[in-house]
């Protein structure tokens, strides 16, 4: 039995803060004020800063000179570059790792999909879009590939952001629960074994809903993410 090391305090302080990004307590251009947040989550700031860190990072704090910290506005083009380098890591994934030859790589996905089905069914939202982040890098492990995996990790704090303007953009014609039965169809696709019917499954996953009129509620327009949302709404993915 694998006995998992708890999380750190930088961990727990980046979690917190993704939570208050999704949960929208922190706004695209809020001011991210150390001394409140070090009262309000109970840290210090060396373990806040390092968080905060971990989003600059990621994008998603900027620091500007003599100004401090704000939350950064992803514009389309950002947009475009997360979902289509997210696209191209799955591919990659599944052609190299379904059928799926290692029982434990799909017993990850399993778990995943039963902690994302108690947060469902418990009516965790947050949780949701967590645990669908874990699900889907659970897929990306099954190519036992570790540095892919690390490639899609490194961008899993801008996914877990589109896919909660996508769950927004889902909940008044999907419930959580249905939110996990989408992603348990998937694994289904998935355990039968045919890379192609999983490339399928993912081009119709529901995962870009959020996409509809998109460029009208973000700045950053550019030429690429203007061409590439034509093709998406032509069904060209």
């Amino acid at each position: 039995m694998r006995i998992e090391a708890p999380p750190s305090m930088v961990q727990l302080a980046t979690e917190a803060l993704m939570r208050m990004l999704l949960s929208g307590r922190l706004r695209p251009g809020d001011r991210v004020v150390e001394n409140q947040l070090t009262q309000e989550l109970g840290v210090s700031r060396p373990p806040l800063r390092e968080a905060m860190r971990v989003l600059e990072q990621q994008g998603l704090i900027t620091q500007q000179p003599r100004r401090g910290a704000f939350v950064t506005q992803l514009t389309l083009h950002d947009i475009y570059e997360i979902v289509t380098l997210r696209r191209q890591l799955e591919r990659m994934a599944v052609d190299l790792g379904v059928p799926v030859r290692e029982p434990a790589r799909l017993q990850r996905c399993h778990a995943a999909l039963d902690r994302h089905e108690a947060c469902a069914r418990s009516g965790d939202w947050l949780g949701v879009l967590e645990q669908a982040v874990e699900f889907h890098s659970s897929v990306i492990g099954l190519s036992g590939h570790r540095r892919l995996e690390e490639a899609y990790r490194s961008i899993q704090l801008q996914m877990l952001l589109c896919m909660g303007m996508n769950r927004q953009a889902r909940a008044s014609g999907e419930s959580l629960v249905d939110d996990w039965d989408r992603h348990r169809r998937l694994l289904e696709v998935i355990e039968a074994g045919s890379p192609e019917a999983v490339h399928r499954q993912l081009a119709t996953h529901g995962d870009m809903t959020f996409l509809d009129g998109i460029e009208e509620r973000v700045g950053g327009h550019s030429p690429e993410s203007l061409a590439w949302l034509k093709r998406v709404r032509e069904g060209d993915t």
